[in-house]
């Protein structure tokens, strides 16, 4: 399996100290999107909580593709980045039973679609402009008529494939994080990487075999 397998893998962009409470918690946090970068996107997730009357929308947003730049940079810019990839069907399976809780890919429309109209109050919280269809978002949300800042949604360390560190860490403190990860309690045996995505001696070396 690579990690271009889309239907295998989730991705969820981080931070390391949103990754160790996910590890000691053995939880996925589900948080109020109003502090999102998007205000377009957090708006329809404020008119789907009026429109349905809800006192609570909460979310989480994955990626179905590889790696980008622009995945590291405007979700885990800076040393402190992570990427978690999570095997898709068993954290799915993890999460069903929950109450409040619906996960769907993400739809991206033109302004020009969205002016045709027979847009679904439903829909609205799986919906983005078409110039972030590179995104590839798949999002969960839970949705509740009691007021809640955040949600816990157990899950087991084996949903998790792997752990990329981001590609701004000094590579002399990749060990130390690493060992702070499996200093966890049931995380020893967790695959952790770090990207080269930036500075990759294959991708260099190819340079150099240029004739």
């Amino acid at each position: 399996m690579t990690d271009t397998d889309e239907n295998i893998y989730l991705r969820r962009y981080t931070s390391l100290p949103a990754v160790i409470y996910l590890l000691r918690q053995r939880a996925i946090t589900l948080l109020d999107p109003e502090s999102w970068d998007d205000s377009n996107d957090s708006h329809y997730l404020l008119l789907y909580r009026e429109k349905k009357r809800l006192k609570t929308v909460l979310a989480l947003c994955f990626t179905q593709v590889p790696e980008t730049y622009h995945h590291w940079r405007v979700f885990a810019f800076g040393s402190s980045g992570v990427r978690i990839r999570f095997k898709r069907a068993e954290l799915l399976r993890a999460i069903q039973g929950q109450p409040g809780l619906r996960q769907e890919e993400v739809k991206y429309r033109s302004l020009e679609e969205m002016r045709a109209g027979n847009v679904k109050i439903e829909n609205l919280p799986f919906l983005k402009r078409q110039a972030f269809e590179d995104e590839s978002e798949f999002r969960i949300i839970y949705e509740s008529r009691k007021k809640r800042a955040k949600l816990d949604v157990p899950i087991t360390l084996s949903c998790i494939d792997k752990i990329t560190l981001s590609p701004w860490i000094d590579p002399d403190m990749f060990a130390e994080i690493e060992g702070v990860i499996k200093s966890i309690d049931g995380c020893r045996g967790l695959h952790i990487g770090h990207t080269s995505l930036i500075n990759s001696k294959t991708w260099k070396k190819f340079g150099k075999q240029a004739t």
